[in-house]
């Protein structure tokens, strides 16, 4: 997948990636679908050959190109056959050109060098913005990330010239360079994955020299951005970030909140550099040329010009490029008579040049999502529309359509992405659709006027602001809903079972959309879906048996027995919310509770667990350490006559209905001596917590696996053992942090995933790669610090999860 893609979790283009509106695409005759078979072939080779030996593209172009040849000197008088041999053509096409994209990141010293993992100096040009990324330990200072292309490498006392992608991992000066510039940099090539779009990995150590600045165009082009900025720098924060994402995909002071509302409501694809942004330009500025009596080829000049703005505003990269394209689909659709005709056929050529240009697109999530989007549109709307427009305005019709025949046909991929299915992206990019142009348009006019008069900017940014304002609460209140986004298993069968129901889906809803009843009735399920308030009405839940406090970053689990009784797992680090926790759950008595390791974000809430309940007994690891950590729970214990027991190995333990047996720790390694220092609560790996107490809880039927913090060194000692890790419900390590045994995690086999983890915590958990492992294992996740407290019960359809309404 390219780097400089930034895909999501939702559609890029639920209203559309290089949309074009249903009635727009309506012209005379039958859909040209001729060429989606070849364009679809094209694909399928590329996907295959992604990161295979350039022999392998050869081999298959050669063996396509013979039977092409076969078919069409053998068959050619049956039209069928001659087609097969169309496709088989353009599959040649693509596995050459996959050789040569593969013999390119090839070409040079640069991929040998990064197998062994030299030393090198580089020369380097900048092809994209830096980004900077948080690191999941603090003693690691955040790092930034670029993708650059070397042309001259000196390594192992060699200079050669070369033209090598590379993805370059910088310290924090690097957040300066500037896309266009060339600079000398030195640092350690590093082997990538199979199939990416770069050779190697740089990761440079220190600041790069500056050699030249960006050429002319590309600093106008920052002058345009940071005019743009600058006259909505008064605006809230929210609003400052998006109008320049709208405008020209610039998400640099996008909060990150945001960003995650948009995900789950399906509105990514406005802040996301995409073909939407474009076609709001085009269907402005057309329009408005017509008005000036441009006709015929100067519309399609002016079309292109309008593009050729985007583009160098946006910045030239590869998804810049590719939303460019969709654009000019949109154009070609927005452009004279048989638009939808014309559309599809645009969109195939379209699809097939990109992948001759950059192969590596036939893996890339934002590409699929930019082509399945707008074919959802091409094929499927104007039908889905006209169906509607049998009991409502066209226009109404339309604005249903189009983002619900992109939803459903990027929904598959969706589902691979986020191991989720929004339920609302329709209705949001509904709600939010009429305020998106208007917030674009005078947008891109801000961002011109900013050039000539810096206080008329921020008049005209004012106004992007409100468009904008209303887009943000749309996102927000969606996100919000108790069922906006529901669980999809994000595996090869539960993906492909969604592909079925989509297709299915697909195949009748027009008989459902032409049916007001029938309408209604499904938009019913679909809001009782979205505002089902599983438990949330009222807090805690009736029949809860496990509650993950929001303690901030840190544990605090609680367990129930019966009537304000339950055990206590951790505490967490704030005695004051572990006390709110366990009054929210009228717990008023403890008679067991469990201390996983001394760190301080799970013993530090102790003194609010002791507050007005009665403790009868508290278990703890026999690791002591940290010293100070222990010594103060000790006390406490001691003020409150409640007696300290060391854990045992395999030890099965019943209160009431609730039984657990310990499965770790086995071993535990001796404690440091006075005076000396063990790693502390910052450190990954710590002895603390690969010493934690690890149980399995049985209760009500389920099992419930708590792990405290294990590292994948305990974490893989477990399953030495040989016990049976499999459970209905995980709490992950650590908090999620990047630190886990894949095997580990999927030997449970949970359907829910539990993590606790600290809203904005500086350690970066949960870790990227961690979800997508558990999302990848197909479980559901469920998180404290975007959802606070989480009560698990069980209702008569299973598993169920309900989350505090206070959060």
């Amino acid at each position: 997948m390219s780097t400089s893609d930034h895909p999501s979790p939702t559609p890029e283009a639920t209203s559309g990636e290089g949309t074009t509106s249903a009635a727009e695409m309506s012209g005379e005759g039958l859909l040209d679908l001729r060429l989606l078979g070849p364009a679809a072939g094209g694909w399928l080779t590329a996907v295959i050959l992604i990161g295979q030996r350039p022999a392998a593209g050869v081999l298959a172009g050669a063996i396509a190109l013979l039977l092409a040849c076969v078919l069409f000197i053998g068959f050619r008088r049956r039209p069928r056959v001659v087609t097969a041999a169309g496709v088989t053509v353009v599959v040649a096409g693509m596995a050459f050109a996959s050789a040569l994209q593969a013999q390119s990141l090839r070409a040079g010293p640069v991929r040998e060098l990064a197998s062994t993992e030299a030393a090198v100096k580089v020369r380097l040009k900048i092809d994209g913005d830096p980004a900077v990324r948080t690191s999941t330990s603090r003693r690691r200072p955040p790092y930034v990330v670029v993708r650059a292309t070397i042309e001259e490498v000196t390594g192992r006392g060699q200079t050669t010239r070369v033209n090598t992608p590379v993805l370059v991992v910088g310290p924090a000066r690097w957040k300066e360079v500037r896309f266009g510039q060339h600079l000398e940099a030195g640092g350690r090539l590093a082997p990538v994955e199979s199939g990416s779009d770069v050779a190697a990995m740089l990761s440079a150590r220190a600041a790069p020299k500056i050699l030249d600045e960006p050429a002319w165009w590309l600093r106008a082009a920052e002058r345009v951005r940071a005019g743009l900025r600058q006259a909505v720098s008064g605006q809230p924060e929210a609003v400052r970030g998006l109008v320049p994402a709208l405008v020209m995909g610039d998400e640099s002071g996008l909060p990150a909140d945001l960003s995650d509302d948009f995900k789950v409501t399906g509105l990514t694809h406005l802040s996301a550099v995409s073909g939407t942004n474009l076609t709001l330009l085009l269907a402005f500025v057309l329009p408005l040329a017509r008005l000036l009596g441009i006709r015929a080829r100067g519309l399609n000049v002016v079309g292109l010009a309008m593009v050729v703005v985007f583009v160098v505003l946006a910045r030239p990269q590869p998804s810049v490029l590719r939303a460019a394209v969709m654009g000019l689909v949109a154009l070609a659709a927005m452009t004279g008579n048989g638009g939808r005709r014309r559309a599809v056929r645009t969109l195939s050529v379209a699809v097939f040049i990109l992948l001759l240009l950059d192969t590596s697109l036939a893996r890339s999530a934002g590409f699929a999502l930019s082509a399945l989007a707008t074919a959802g549109i091409v094929l499927l709307g104007p039908d889905w529309r006209d169906a509607l427009a049998k009991w409502m305005p066209v226009r109404l019709a339309e604005a249903i359509a189009c983002p619900l025949a992109a939803q459903i046909a990027c929904t598959p991929v969706v589902a691979w992405l986020s191991g989720q299915v929004s339920l609302i992206a329709v209705a949001a990019n509904l709600l939010a659709g009429p305020a998106v142009s208007p917030a674009t348009i005078i947008g891109f006019g801000t961002a011109g006027i900013a050039l000539l008069s810096a206080d008329l900017a921020r008049l005209t940014g004012w106004l992007a602001g409100w468009p904008a304002r209303w887009i943000i609460l749309v996102a927000q209140r969606g996100a919000n809903l108790p069922g906006a986004a529901s669980a999809w298993p994000a595996t090869v069968i539960g993906v492909g079972v969604l592909t079925l129901l989509c297709l299915a889906l697909i195949i009748g809803l027009h008989r459902i959309l032409a049916k007001p009843i029938a309408v209604v009735l499904a938009v019913v399920l679909v809001a009782v879906l979205v505002l089902r308030p599983v438990g949330s009405l009222t807090w805690p839940p009736n029949g809860w048996l496990l509650v993950a406090c929001d303690v901030g970053q840190g544990d605090g689990l609680v367990l129930r027995v019966g009537a304000g009784v339950a055990v206590v797992v951790d505490t967490g680090p704030d005695p004051a919310a572990m006390d709110r926790c366990l009054r929210e759950l009228q717990v008023t008595r403890v008679p067991v509770l469990v201390f996983t390791h001394f760190h301080a974000d799970h013993v530090g809430g102790l003194a609010g667990v002791l507050r007005g309940r009665q403790v009868d007994e508290i278990e703890v690891t026999p690791y002591s350490s940290p010293a100070a950590e222990y010594r103060r729970v000790a006390e406490l214990a001691e003020l409150h006559r409640i007696p300290l027991r060391t854990v045992a190995f395999h030890e099965q333990r019943t209160i009431g209905p609730v039984s657990w047996t310990t499965f770790w720790p086995a071993r535990v390694p001796a404690v440091p001596q006075p005076g000396r220092s063990s790693a502390t609560s910052t450190d990954e790996g710590s002895p603390e917590n690969n010493a934690s107490i690890a149980m399995m809880v049985e209760v009500a039927g389920l099992r419930l696996f708590l792990t405290g913090d294990l590292e994948p060194e305990s974490q893989r000692a477990v399953l030495a053992t040989g016990v049976d890790l499999r459970a209905d419900v995980l709490k992950v390590p650590h908090h999620g942090s990047a630190q886990q045994d894949p095997a580990f995690i999927q030997s449970t086999g949970a359907k829910l995933a539990l993590i606790s983890a600290g809203i904005d915590n500086d350690y970066g958990h949960p870790a990227p790669r961690t979800l997508d492992l558990l999302t990848h294992a197909g479980m559901t996740i469920a998180r404290t610090d975007t959802q606070g407290s989480l009560a698990v019960l069980t209702t008569p359809h299973g598993l169920s999860l309900a989350t505090s309404p206070t959060h």
